[in-house]
């Protein structure tokens, strides 16, 4: 081993592959990309238009990552506040006639800290499944009827009184907890999935609190927002656990295929509520098929993600439109399949529905997300989705990338901006599908 440090020995194939089974790692942690999804992230910074003029090349990042990691991930935080600040400029200069007063500056948002941190743990919690688990026991849940378990353990165990209230009616509050009369209030607007989940929410809150703490504390967040926000998710995902048990949850996956209604009926949960739980299936032993979530709005903003696929995600700029879940919102309600494929050849099968979220009667905003959820094509065959889709040929499959400044497809005819990788040639005489389009054919 010190030799191989020492680049005095090579990493030969044999050797490899004994590595890989001994200390239980991935095979593709060793390819050319080095630092995994610190590589990725700072070809994406290094996709943005200031430097293009520098000519970074992304074999130019796998020799940073590689001999000076420390200093990547210095640079990557350097490029957040960076895009932090210019984002604030840019409300000054939108507020500066308003005389409104723009907040307080930080290096980086708490939901993508959060978000970071569920990536680098792989979204799995072992001591969060175990306090489901004993919180099964201590209340004695009926499985198919939870909600009345959490709210007898709130009153008798926690002494919390639970009342299902119209406050928030108008103001948007689901859930309030008020601790001087010990009171939590539920709104009525919420469907009774949403309910037994904030109950879980509540108890994970109270009884669990030093858990949270401990591991919001073991995440290095260090930003107070930061902080309070990874304590909220991690209570979620107890909820989640409470409400859909590990064990349970995965027998019944592998039993339906991975039919995201039926497991909706079978344990009284949302469809986004179950996709997340999917995604967190990742017990050493007892693993689920590794998924990628996503979450967008109409507007294409990412408000949640997750990939365990190893798909990547845009993080500094707009993602590809081409993926199904953008165009889920032409035929909401409506799952949609698609089999994908990436730039760097690896093919996914992904399928996405639009989720309705309305509360508050006739007159209240509605809104709409789309939720995108997907696996690698050798995986696919365990998914009911797959059913009658030809997993043995790519003909079909949709050309998508992560977004266009690192992309290098020629005929996108949807490509928003050049790519840095193929550069573009204007040519007056000839229009491709798009004015980015790159060089005519080669």
């Amino acid at each position: 081993m010190n030799l191989i440090e020492h680049d005095q020995r090579p990493l030969t194939a044999p050797l490899l592959l004994k590595l890989a089974e001994a200390l239980g790692v991935d095979l593709r942690e060793f390819t050319g990309a080095a630092g995994g999804e610190l590589h990725d992230d700072l070809v994406e910074a290094f996709s943005d238009p200031m430097f293009e003029e520098h000519g970074v090349a992304a074999r130019d990042v796998d020799e940073f990552c590689a001999q000076s990691p420390a200093i990547a991930r210095a640079m990557l935080r350097l490029y957040h506040a960076f895009r932090d600040a210019r984002g604030s400029a840019d409300m000054l200069a939108s507020q500066i006639y308003d005389d409104q007063q723009v907040p307080g500056e930080r290096s980086r948002m708490p939901s993508e800290d959060v978000s970071d941190f569920l990536q680098r743990r792989g979204n799995y919690f072992e001591a969060l499944e175990e306090a489901a688990d004993r919180l099964h026991v201590e209340a004695q849940l009926d499985p198919h009827d939870p909600q009345r378990g959490l709210v007898r353990h709130l009153t008798e165990r926690l002494g919390v009184e639970v009342r299902i209230g119209r406050q928030g009616h108008r103001e948007g509050v689901l859930r309030r907890y008020e601790p001087e009369p010990r009171r939590l209030v539920l709104s009525e607007l919420m469907p009774p999935s949403s309910r037994a989940f904030q109950l879980a929410v509540q108890i994970g809150l109270m009884q669990e609190r030093a858990l949270l703490d401990r591991l919001a504390a073991e995440a290095d967040l260090g930003d107070p927002a930061s902080i309070a926000l990874g304590r909220v998710v991690l209570a979620n995902y107890f909820a989640s656990a409470v409400v859909m048990p590990y064990a349970t949850f995965l027998e019944s996956a592998r039993a339906e295929r991975y039919d995201i209604e039926l497991l909706q009926n079978r344990f009284g949960a949302s469809f986004e509520q179950v996709c997340h739980r999917l995604t967190t299936l990742r017990r050493p032993g007892a693993e689920g098929v590794p998924v990628h979530m996503i979450r967008v709005d109409l507007a294409g903003n990412i408000s949640k993600r997750f990939s365990a696929s190893g798909i990547r995600f845009a993080r500094f700029s707009g993602a590809c439109p081409r993926w199904n879940v953008f165009t889920a919102f032409m035929s909401p309600g409506v799952i949609r399949v698609q089999v994908s494929v990436m730039p760097d050849g690896v093919p996914y099968f992904c399928l996405a529905r639009t989720v309705p979220k309305g509360r508050g009667g006739y007159l209240a905003p509605h809104t709409l997300h789309a939720i995108g959820l997907g696996c690698r094509l050798e995986h696919a065959p365990a998914l009911v989705y797959s059913d009658g889709v030809d997993l043995d040929t790519l003909d079909g499959a949709v050309p998508v990338g992560v977004t266009c400044r690192l992309c290098e497809r020629r005929d996108c005819e949807q490509r928003a901006f050049p790519s840095i990788r193929a550069g573009m040639a204007v040519d007056e005489n000839v229009r491709g599908p798009s004015v980015y389009a790159p060089r005519g054919p080669e």
